[in-house]
């Protein structure tokens, strides 16, 4: 039986949902608990879905340890330490358990990546070498496995949260997700966690989550604004979806099939938010990933189509996949699947050569496992579709949109591939706030206004030792995005003696005095560079 036609635990039975997370918290099966349990090494191993570690850090007959081997790591568990912790029967008749002589597949699967990134491959049956598993009833005839993956997921507040995936389809598997069946639904990874991380979390009436798959994100939404839609084309995913929320102790969302805005017809939102199946395959043989449309269609799609669905104020949050074609800017092409009275933000983190990019997801579907001819014939595929549609890279990062219907909107597209500091939410609301701000004044209002310099700006001065100038000044940040900048002499003592106490113009002014130029060049000139540094964050308007 494959993972995806393993009957998922029944749906109508919430007594059970709610007896089954008292028992999870009862004994401490929380992010925090297993975090003391593992150790950090063998909790950041299992992230890779690296399960020796957590195997040996389990011989223990502790309730928690059941637990981790049930849910975490698939393994049979003899009925009695199971009976210990949870409400067996219950969760017999609902589904959630089986017995072990029943469950097929839960010890032979792999993880696999909605992001490709970080795979380690999973060591199968190695806990036989030093005994880890020698009684845990894996071959009894009373044993009881899991059904579904349940994963404890930590919320922004402290709140205890449960993922709920197939089996062998948390992230992070080097050795993809062990089958060819397009309906699983995995659970949560590096991709999931980035977009909760940018998200706009400002209090809202309704959020949609497009491509739902296990539910995170419509899980996150459901803290800060009233009504949750989730869609998926997977009836699957919105089932585990419905177990997520239900399991986390989150209100139920409206959850409907069909695909990306189908369902939804023509209502409005304000928030949207997809991790999309975005990657850019010859094909769409897996669902959970293959958008089914050519090349990067289905993101720029996902994307257009946001704009008339979006409450005024709106925001839009996506991550997605676009190529770099041969004799065309990238920075073009994803410019123009901007909708129009939308400002928006797209960033570039990542950028893979057509050969990595196949051999990512090669990797991610396991068909470096199968036969070496059938999986040459399949990279052949990718690199054949590639040169068709003249692709000579595939770009990933992040793209957000707020309807603002401004007459003429603010589109920044910009690689940053540096590391970030998340959670970004607050720092993107605070970008398309500078828009606002800098869309509302010239030149002449920008000089007569005060600013200070933002918390964690250092300055950093580069040149030969023992030179009595730099020869470049940078800003740096310390904080939200991490960006950088080089300034010139004027830009450095402006942004230095920024604290809110006089306007720009004269600031500039006294420059100009100790420079010896002349302060109404310096007031023509100098703008610009103050213009770049409030909209990248460096500087911020006093009162704003």
């Amino acid at each position: 039986m494959s993972n995806a036609s393993m009957p998922l635990p029944s749906s109508d039975r919430a007594d059970v949902t709610v007896r089954l997370r008292e028992a999870l918290l009862a004994a401490d099966f929380t992010a925090d608990g297993l975090l003391e349990l593992l150790g950090a090494p063998a909790y950041t191993a299992l992230a890779r879905s690296e399960t020796v570690p957590a195997l040996r850090a389990t011989r223990d007959d502790g309730p928690l340890a059941s637990l981790v081997r049930l849910f975490l790591l698939q393994r049979a568990v003899p009925h009695a330490r199971v009976a210990d912790v949870l409400p067996v029967d219950a969760l017999l008749e609902s589904g959630w358990l089986v017995r072990a002589e029943g469950a097929e597949g839960a010890e032979g699967t792999v993880g696999a990546g909605e992001d490709g990134a970080d795979r380690a491959d999973r060591a199968d049956g190695a806990e036989g070498a030093d005994g880890a598993d020698s009684a845990d009833g894996a071959d009894g005839a009373d044993g009881l496995r899991a059904t579904v993956d349940v994963r404890p997921y930590g919320g922004p507040d402290g709140e205890d949260w449960f993922i709920v995936s197939d089996l062998g389809c948390a992230v992070g598997g080097a050795g993809g997700i062990g089958s060819r069946d397009e309906g699983v639904v995995l659970g949560v990874g590096g991709a999931s966690t980035t977009l909760a991380g940018i998200t706009v979390r400002t209090p809202a009436a309704s959020a949609l989550d497009v491509g739902t798959g296990s539910g995170i994100q419509a899980l996150h939404a459901s803290r800060h604004t009233t009504r949750v839609t989730a869609t998926d084309l997977n009836p699957r995913a919105l089932h585990c979806t419905r177990l997520t929320l239900a399991l986390s102790g989150a209100p139920e969302a409206d959850l409907r099939e069909g695909s990306l805005y189908e369902p939804v017809g023509d209502a409005t939102y304000d928030l949207i938010v997809s991790n999309p199946p975005f990657v850019i395959s010859p094909g769409a043989r897996l669902t959970y990933r293959d958008g089914g449309m050519g090349g990067d269609d289905l993101c720029r799609s996902i994307v257009q189509e946001a704009g008339e669905r979006l409450n005024e104020g709106g925001y839009a949050q996506f991550l997605a996949n676009w190529q770099h074609v041969e004799g065309e800017e990238w920075t073009e092409r994803v410019r123009s699947w901007v909708p129009r009275g939308c400002d928006a933000w797209i960033v570039q983190r990542e950028v893979q050569d057509v050969t990595q990019y196949a051999e990512l997801w090669l990797r991610d579907a396991g068909d470096h496992r199968t036969d070496p001819a059938e999986y040459a014939a399949r990279y052949d595929a990718w690199l054949d579709e590639f040169e068709a549609r003249k692709t000579r890279g595939v770009g990933f990062g992040w793209i957000t949109l707020r309807k603002s219907g401004a007459a003429e909107p603010s589109v920044t597209v910009e690689e940053w591939t540096h590391p970030v500091e998340q959670p970004l939410g607050e720092t993107v609301q605070a970008f398309f706030g500078r828009q606002d701000y800098l869309r509302a004044h010239d030149d002449a209002a920008l000089l007569a206004e005060h600013f200070k310099l933002a918390e964690g700006v250092v300055q950093e001065q580069i040149g030969l030792p023992g030179a009595e100038d730099p020869e470049h000044v940078v800003l740096r940040q310390h904080r939200g995005m991490r960006r950088a900048t080089q300034v010139d002499t004027v830009g450095a003592g402006f942004a230095g003696v920024c604290d809110g106490t006089l306007s720009a113009g004269r600031i500039l002014d006294a420059i100009a005095q100790l420079m010896g130029e002349d302060a109404v060049l310096l007031r023509d000139r100098t703008p610009a560079q103050i213009r770049l540094l409030v909209e990248q964050g460096f500087l911020e308007p006093v009162g704003q």
